[in-house]
This record gives C-alpha cells, structure tokens and sequence, in this order.
C-alpha cells in the first residue's frame, strides 16, 4: 500500500506511545509493520534524499500529537503518553487529524502564535494530509513550474543565436565543453554540416557530443525526418552521440525513431529543458534561500 499521510498515523502512534515510553524509531517500525508497508514502501525517500518519507511523516505525527499535550518528550530522546493522551486513547475518535487537535487550546495557542519572522496562518491546513515540508516542496515545484514557462517564453521570442547561447550556458554548467570561452566558440556554426555545434564531453576533447538547436514554437514539433537528419550529420562527422534540444517537444514517431538508431542520440524538450536551466541555474537566480531544520536526536540522547 501506499505510505499513509502523517494524519492517519496520529491515532495509531498515540496508542503505541500509551504502551510506554519509547522512541520514535521503534515506533515507526511498529507502525510500518501495522500498515504492511513493503521495503520499497519503508525505503521510499523525500525529494532531497535525506530521509525516509514514512519516517518524516511518523516524525510530523509525533510533533503533531506533541503540540497538542497528548505526548511529551521525557528528555532522553523518547516520548511518553501524557494524562490527556491517555483520555484521548481511552475514548478516541475515528481518526485523530489537525481539525481534532484544534479541539486543546494549547495545539490552537501554538498553531496561532505569532513570531518576528512569521504570520499566524498554519502551513497545513485542517483539510489537508501533507505535512508541513511536503506543502513548501509543492509551493516550490509551482514556483518553478511558473518560471519555467516564464523562460520558454523567454527563448521562444529570441534570436536563434541567443537561444544556442543559453544551450551553451546549460551545458558548462553541467559540466561539459571546459570553459564558457571553449564551448562558446564551438557552438553557433550556423548549421555547419548539418550541426549546430561541438561540445567537448572533457576537458581534453578526447570525446565530443554534436549538438542540434531548434528554436521552434509551441505548436511546431520536431519530427522523425529532423532527427534522420541530425543522425547522418552525426555520420558525416564519424560521431558516436548527439544531442538535440528543442523550445517545442517530440513526436511520437520522432522519439522512436531515436531509440532505434545506432547512434546515441540524446532529446531535450521544451519542458525538460526549462527544467535542466532551472536546475542549474541559468536564465535565473536563487531569490532567497529558506533553511528547514529538524531536531537532533543525538544531540539530546547525549
């Protein structure tokens, strides 16, 4: 099954940390045996790869049910249940969610508190099942989604030679074609040859990928007859890979006529494209960097 939202664990959490003062880590064991999560299911990580997904929600449960009174830390690195925790499992509800737990004032007074660098809205609401991280994460992806149409715009209404400028870009800062200088002399031929430049794979040029660049609208797909002739250019050149990059997207039939050719032919659309620059930073700047810490375990097991 699919890793539960940190508000359904909240019940089944609070009735294990009635049985005891104990750990998060074993609790989230216990519960991850309860819920027939697979390993695939417990190994899940959150996007940045630091933490388990099951393990951050048990983590938010925890905090959650802390906020509220119905657990408290006992200062060694564990928890217990409280008086009022243990009413709760004595007659619980249905489902333990934050709409419950508006229900003690002490969870309201905390969720209401006002500080110097925030407003007093929540960041999860009643009716939603994402924890705190997993809400700035989706504010986030919409930032960017935003800015990445932003920029296609962008390159969609330049000249074709600024539009192989920013490929140049990309791919330095990918760390291909050796210097900016390098690379920005080898690309922007003009179509020479049927390729619209060379970049080293190395610092050396022991290994180059030849590039195509097509600047071309929305609406205006490249073919399988465009990648035809980007792989006999490739032929002409006595080149093992290539790389083609579009402001617009494949077709179908374009796609698989790549996968079939002999040589490697690597196809970046608009979308992934605007994804690679904003990834890597080109065409846009960080605004602001939020910093999102946890508490150290360790540090109070100490």
């Amino acid at each position: 099954m699919a890793v539960p939202d940190f508000q359904t664990l909240m019940l089944p959490a609070l009735r294990l940390y009635a049985e005891g003062e104990t750990k998060t880590g074993p609790i989230a064991d216990r519960l991850a045996d309860a819920f027939n999560l697979t390993n695939e299911d417990r190994s899940e990580l959150i996007p940045s790869g630091r933490q388990r997904r099951f393990a951050n929600r048990v983590h938010w449960a925890k905090a959650y049910l802390t906020m509220a009174g119905l657990i408290a830390s006992t200062g060694r690195g564990s928890a217990q249940v409280t008086n009022l925790g243990k009413q709760v499992v004595a007659d619980p509800p249905d489902r333990i969610t934050i709409k419950y737990l508006e229900n003690f004032p002490g969870f309201l007074e905390l969720r209401q508190r006002k500080t110097p660098t925030t407003d007093a809205t929540p960041l999860t609401q009643p009716d939603d099942d994402r924890t705190p991280d997993e809400v700035m994460r989706s504010a986030r992806d919409q930032i960017d989604q935003q800015l990445g149409q932003e920029i296609l715009n962008r390159l969609r209404a330049a000249e074709p030679a600024f539009f192989e400028k920013v490929v140049v870009n990309l791919v330095v800062a990918m760390g291909y074609g050796g210097s900016l200088a390098k690379a920005g002399k080898a690309l922007g031929r003009g179509g020479d040859g049927g390729v619209d430049g060379v970049i080293d794979e190395d610092p050396l040029g022991l290994d180059r990928v030849y590039v195509q660049a097509k600047r071309y609208a929305a609406g205006n797909a490249v073919g399988a007859g465009e990648i035809r002739d980007f792989f006999g250019a490739l032929d002409q050149f006595k080149a093992s890979k290539g790389l083609f990059v579009t402001t617009s997207h494949f077709t179908s039939s374009a796609v698989s006529t790549a996968d079939g050719l002999s040589k490697r032919i690597v196809l970046v659309d608009g979308e992934q494209l605007v994804r690679l620059l904003v990834d890597h930073n080109v065409g846009c700047r960080v605004q602001e960097t939020l910093f999102v810490k946890e508490l150290d375990e360790e540090f109070f097991e100490s």
